[in-house]
Formats: structure tokens, sequence, C-alpha cells
């Protein structure tokens, strides 16, 4: 996956004149030479963005490196970089496009600031690796400049789908057969209409972004919808989201570290850390460097194995089946009491489409971008389904909510399983929390004198407060639903019908009005029934 290239085919010094002549190769308009392959058909290279104007700006840049694969280029907040560029296997996507949120030396906070303000104040994100451009990007060291050639190609469809799926195909997985259960299987129909209903709001988002060329991002287009107001609003849903997340990774790793060592315990000046306690702070301190790194470039390799981990985790649990528990339980046809926290936790499943702008903005060929929807979400609905019947039919009412939780300890297939579904969150939390630390680094100067320190200080901020929140509400399937209710159902289903009727208004046929007019009802009346009962699940678990 990390297929590397020599040093010598891409380190070129040069004088100062021939950087300013590689800036300006492209021409006026900043398309690189390989534009003229360009099908005609295809729509014309997308400009800078204007807006981006207020915060965040860092949003392309830190979503590309969540849901792709970036060159590596290994550092600590505010070091130099220790390692050169090698090639990428899923997305040269990164070195394709213009990148509007590769941050610009002058900041601009929620609201942009002044001329003479914005030259007073520089972006902290001079602590953060620069975004690969289209062209080859330039590195000034000691009056040299040292170029990294990227790679010159373009995100292919199997690149694209591959970024998809493994945004998509996640710890959801885990907990279909616990909303098999609290839903019964006729509760696994939510899940197939969820899977359609997510496939036609991709293909809306495609169709705001094509309204202008300069959308590019999911936050463009609350702007281009609802403005400045609207592009602040969507980005925090988006960043909260991704914040959840990462305490489900915490009390993913505590449930499943103390289900393989239970009698693991420690004692520290009288106060007693159980199992779960001890693996969830000890997974905390594990990833916390990983969260102070400047590139996250190398775990974007292997967290991109999260495709591979998904289905070797489904294979497993196929294997166990087979050899030892059977497959015998019948199971509930439905479960009305709980059906709404089925519908969060089968709605978690598809919370992708932030991601999605960046993918088709990414593609070689964005008229392929409805098969990419269409490969992500049936690939991701098979492997849904399949785990959700496979677990209840194994082990019925007994299901837990991670289904890890309930294969045979001693058996080869469940250890593999288990620690595969152990590593992976391990890769992916510093992918996860970074969008989040990056934006609030934005509202820090960078020529303060202490940017460096406060960098840290919101990093491990964050990452301490998701095993505060994960050990205070410590349901790994109950947090799911209450993700997916709450946050999912706005992501997914309603802003992008909201946007896509602000942005296309009067342009809106009667039948696509009367489907997002249905579709944000759904999504309203899903989240509110679901929000409420996963907290209302909450509570009677906390109280008892």
């Amino acid at each position: 996956m990390n297929n590397s290239v020599s040093e010598n085919s891409f380190i070129i010094e040069s004088d100062e004149e021939d950087e300013e002549k590689d800036l300006n190769k492209g021409g006026v308009d900043g398309n690189d030479s390989d534009s003229s392959n360009y099908s005609n058909e295809n729509p014309p290279q997308r400009k800078p963005s204007s807006y981006n104007i207020s915060w965040p700006q860092s949003y392309r840049q830190s979503i590309d490196l969540y849901s792709s694969v970036p060159s590596p280029n290994i550092g600590y907040l505010g070091t130099p970089s220790l390692s050169r560029l090698s090639s990428s296997f899923l997305s040269t996507s990164l070195t394709r496009r213009h990148t509007p949120e590769a941050l610009p030396s002058v900041a601009k906070p929620l609201i942009q600031d002044t001329e003479d303000e914005q030259h007073q104040r520089r972006s902290s994100h001079t602590l953060l690796p620069p975004l690969p451009s289209r062209r080859s990007s330039l590195i000034k060291k000691d009056s040299k400049v040292i170029h990294h050639e990227v790679p010159s190609g373009h995100c292919s469809f199997g690149q694209a789908v591959l970024n998809g799926i493994n945004v998509l195909c996640g710890v959801g997985i885990l907990s279909t057969p616990y909303a098999a259960k609290v839903g019964g299987w006729l509760g696994l129909s939510i899940l197939v209409i969820f899977a359609i209903i997510s496939f036609y709001t991709g293909l809306l988002l495609r169709s705001c972004l094509d309204s202008e060329p300069e959308l590019e991002t999911y936050p463009d287009i609350g702007q281009a919808a609802f403005g400045t107001t609207g592009r602040i609003a969507i980005s925090i849903v988006l960043y909260v989201e991704l914040y959840a997340c990462c305490i489900e990774y915490i009390i993913l790793e505590g449930d499943n570290l103390s289900s393989l060592f239970p009698s693991a315990h420690l004692n520290l000046g009288g106060i007693e850390l159980n199992s779960h306690t001890l693996f969830a702070v000890i997974t905390t301190l594990a990833v916390l460097p990983t969260v102070w790194l400047r590139d996250l470039s190398i775990l974007s390799y292997i967290s991109a194995g999260g495709v591979v981990a998904s289905i070797l985790v489904v294979l497993c649990l196929l294997w166990v089946g087979i050899e030892d528990v059977g497959f015998h339980s019948k199971g509930t046809t439905l479960n009305l009491a709980t059906l709404p926290v089925a519908v969060g936790l089968y709605g978690y499943c598809y919370s992708g489409h932030a991601v999605f702008p960046n993918i088709y903005t990414s593609m070689a060929n964005p008229n392929q971008f409805p098969g990419v929807l269409l490969a992500c979400f049936g690939i991701c609905t098979l492997l849904y389904a399949g785990a959700a019947v496979l677990g209840y039919t194994m082990f019925g009412e007994a299901i837990l909510s991670q289904f890890t939780l309930n294969m045979p300890k001693e058996l080869v297939a469940t250890k593999i399983a288990v620690w595969t579904t152990v590593v992976n969150p391990f890769t992916k939390y510093a992918l996860t929390i970074s969008p989040v630390a990056m934006s609030l680094e934005e509202l820090i100067p960078s020529n303060h004198a202490k940017s460096y320190l406060y960098s840290i200080f919101i990093r491990t901020g964050l990452v301490l407060s998701t095993l505060v929140i994960g050990l205070s509400v410590p349901f790994f399937g109950l947090v799911m639903s209450l993700i997916g209710s709450l946050l999912t159902m706005l992501v997914t289903l309603i802003l992008p019908c909201a946007c896509f009727l602000r942005i296309l208004r009067g342009k809106v046929t009667r039948t696509q009005a009367a489907l997002c007019i249905t579709i944000i009802t759904v999504g309203v009346v899903c989240s509110a029934f679901g929000s409420y009962s996963a907290l209302a699940e909450i509570v009677k678990s906390l109280r008892g």
C-alpha cells in the first residue's frame, strides 16, 4: 500500500529563478500542462475558491488527510519535516486540484478581518504541513528550492471508490447485529432505505458543487446556501460528529481490550482502575503522541486498511459461526419499543457525506461520481447487512453492542477479529480529531510567542476530553445511536436537501422539491425520535 519512490526521482535543487518559473508554468488560470489531457466532456478545472474567506480554512486539508492517503511527511508540531515525500497509493487526488484551503499566510477568523488586520495576524497553520498543490511543492532551504515532485495522475474511479468505502465502512459495522436485535428483522429495511436516500443526497451535493465552479467542500456549500452563518453552522456540526467518533474509539478500545484481559487492574493512590478504565486510559496515552504529529500521512497509509479490516472482521465472524457457534437464533420480527435506537445505529453507518465533495472535486472524470457513490453504498450495505444477519442469527438476543464481545475468546478467529478491531482505531484517532484541532488552531495567530504551546494544549485537551466523556458514558451502541440520530441525520439527510433547495431555487423541479421535502421530514422525525430514545436509554443505563 505504501509504495515508495526513490528520493532521486523527485528532489531537485534549483535557483530562485527556477522557483518563480515553476510557479508560473501553469498559466494565469493555474491549470497544469496535463489539463490538455482532459476530456472535453469533463467540467473545467476548478479555480481557487473565493468562498474560503472565513473559518474554517483548514477544512479541505484536514478532511483530505482523514479520507485519503497523501504522501508521508513526518514531523511534530512546530518542527521541520523529517522525511521526504513519497508516492501515494489511494489518493493522488491531493495533488490534482487547486486547494483554496491550503491555508494562506493571512488567517481569516470566524468573521473576516479587514485588510490591515489580516496583515497583522498570520495563521497558526504554519505549524502544520503544507498541502500539496497540483504543481510541485516548493520548499526553500538555504537559498535553494527543493522540488517535491508529486504524482501527476488524478483520482481514478477505483481510487475514489476505495476512499469512499474507507470513510463509510468503519466501526459502525460492529453494531449492526445489535441494531438488528433492537429493531428486529424488519428493521433491516431501514438500513437499505437509508442507503438509497444517502445515495440520492450525495447526488444533491454534487448538484450544489456544480452550481458554482468555486464550490469545493461541504462548508462551501453551506456558505453558498446560507451565507457565512451557514458555513460556520455546518462546519460545527461536521466537527462535532468527528469529535464524537473519537469518543466512540475510546469506548471501543476499553471494551475490547478489557474482554481480552478482564483481570487487568491498577491501584493508584487508593484509586482503583478496573480493566475497562485502565485500557481506556492506556489507549488515550498511546494515541496522544500521534495527535501531536505535524503530518499524519503515515497514519493515513495504515488507516486506509480500514476497508480490509472491515472485511476481515466479517469473515472472522462467519468463520466462528461455521466452526463453533452455528446459526440457530430466529430473532424477533419487529421491536417497536427500541426501533428508534436502531434508526440511529443504521444512520451512523452512512456518515460519509462530509467527505463526498472532496472526493468529487478530486476525480479525473467527475462524470463517474454517481457510479462511485453507487459502488460505495452498495458494497458497504452488503457488508453491514451481512454482519447484521450473521451476528443476530449466531447470538440472538444475547448480542452485545459490538459483536466481537460475543465471540468465544479461545478461538483464533476471535483473536484476529478483536485485535483487528483494536488496532484500526489507533491509526484513525489522530486523523479524526485533527480536523477539529486544526479548526481551533486557526484562531491562534502564528506570530504569538506561545502559538506552538497553544496547539499542544488544544490537541491534548481534546484527547483528554474524549477520555473523560468516554468513561462517563461508556455505552458504545447507545452513544453511536445518539450520534447517528442527532448528527448524521443532519449531515446526510437534512442539510444536503436544504442546501440544494436553497442554492438551486428556481431551477428545482416539482419532483425534486417533493423528494427533498420528504427526505427532510424523514430526517427530522428520525432525528427527534432516535435522539430521544438514545438519551433515554443512556440515562436508564447510568441509573442502573
